[in-house]
């Protein structure tokens, strides 16, 4: 479905259970954002994260990262979905943060569409291969078209995060 390569690549590192419902908590999924550029969102983004995570995150350095990485190459995958994601100092274990926003953002996709869902993902600084077992996980359950009709279908923030955990458990057992 994505007009490029990134889930084959993924998926080549060995996978296991990603334990989403330790990553992604319910006061960190949000439906309704209104946010109308990246940096915007990505600043709504952490600060769930810190009021989530207040030991891992710091939201202005947590900012700083994402936005460096999104320099280095748009995390926008295409078909309205982003995964602007850094590895991050402070962080013990990976936090992430799933938000549907209330109109478009320019994400410099791939396939020029504005973004609308956003998982924002912050792994610790020696944990590559997580980070790369976290983004093959997320592509594989993003890269289902039923999957995101029903992310945006989801009318309270409670439903958008059941309906993620379901697919993120699904796509795993693929």
């Amino acid at each position: 479905m994505f007009p490029f390569r990134f889930p084959e690549l993924v998926s080549a590192v060995p996978t296991r259970v990603i334990e989403f419902d330790k990553i992604l908590k319910p006061g960190c999924t949000c439906v309704g954002v209104d946010a109308r550029s990246k940096k915007a969102v990505l600043e709504e983004a952490c600060e769930r994260l810190s009021a989530e995570f207040p030991d891992d995150v710091e939201p202005r350095r947590l900012l700083e990262g994402l936005l460096d990485r999104e320099r280095l190459g748009s995390t926008g995958l295409g078909e309205g979905v982003a995964i602007p994601h850094c590895r991050f100092e402070t962080c013990d274990e990976p936090v992430a943060c799933f938000l549907r926003t209330c109109s478009g953002i320019d994400f410099d996709g791939p396939d020029d569409q504005p973004v609308d869902l956003l998982f924002v993902l912050a792994v610790p600084l020696h944990e590559q291969r997580t980070h790369l077992e976290i983004l093959g996980a997320l592509a594989r359950a993003f890269d289902d078209p039923a999957n995101l009709v029903q992310l945006r279908r989801a009318t309270t923030d409670r439903e958008l995060f059941d309906v993620l955990q379901r697919q993120l458990v699904l796509s795993q057992q693929e």
